[in-house]
């Protein structure tokens, strides 16, 4: 089955028909690491599935620093909802990790197929549901939790691409702290022999 068929197939099953007008709309694009396919405080109109490679979700401080909040890996959805929605600028950027192949349509083509297929506005349905749901989990572990629970928490949890793919100091950034107390939480951890990946 096509990657984006599939990825659909996990919200909604498609006809033949149904995917036939999303399948003429897909482009395939190439990320060179460090490449940007977000840009903050630009407008952004496309989806992507990502086909293989990885990204990063990162908000630009005013003083320039850079807040990591999600990671992307082969068979994700992305986008900037948000500027899609409004057509209003970007709040953060999405850039490539590493060499990265995307399957890319413009969101206004959803919005098109919503309109002609009901299977398509009860599959945006689900997904928003999907999101929102990760984006509660994701806000309740930086708000409840202690930076080396979080760390406890990603090694417990299915999210093993981040600890193998993603550089230290972007995970670091990603759990709210500093890579030196990332270290200093991994130095802890070993020493009272807890799980060290």
């Amino acid at each position: 089955m096509h990657p984006l068929r599939a990825y659909i197939h996990r919200f909604v099953p498609l006809t033949d028909a149904e995917w036939a007008p999303l399948a003429t709309g897909l482009q395939v694009r190439q990320l060179a690491k460090r490449e940007l396919f977000v840009t903050h405080e630009k407008p952004s109109s496309d989806i992507a599935l990502l086909l293989s490679g990885a990204c990063r979700l990162y908000y630009t401080r005013p003083d320039g620093e850079e807040k990591t909040t999600y990671f992307f890996f082969e068979n994700h959805l992305m986008a900037s909802y948000q500027s899609c929605l409004t057509g209003q600028p970007s709040a953060f950027s999405i850039e490539a990790l590493a060499p990265t192949e995307l399957l890319v349509f413009p969101y206004k083509l959803l919005v098109a197929l919503y309109d002609e297929w009901p299977v398509y506005e009860r599959f945006g349905r689900l997904l928003a549901e999907y999101l929102v749901l990760g984006t509660d989990a994701r806000l309740a572990e930086l708000l409840l939790l202690s930076p080396e629970q979080r760390y406890q928490a990603l090694l417990r949890s299915h999210k093993t691409k981040i600890m193998e793919r993603v550089p230290q100091h972007y995970i670091a950034s990603y759990l709210g702290i500093t890579p030196v107390s990332l270290s200093r939480i991994r130095a802890r951890l070993m020493e009272g022999g807890g799980r060290i990946s």
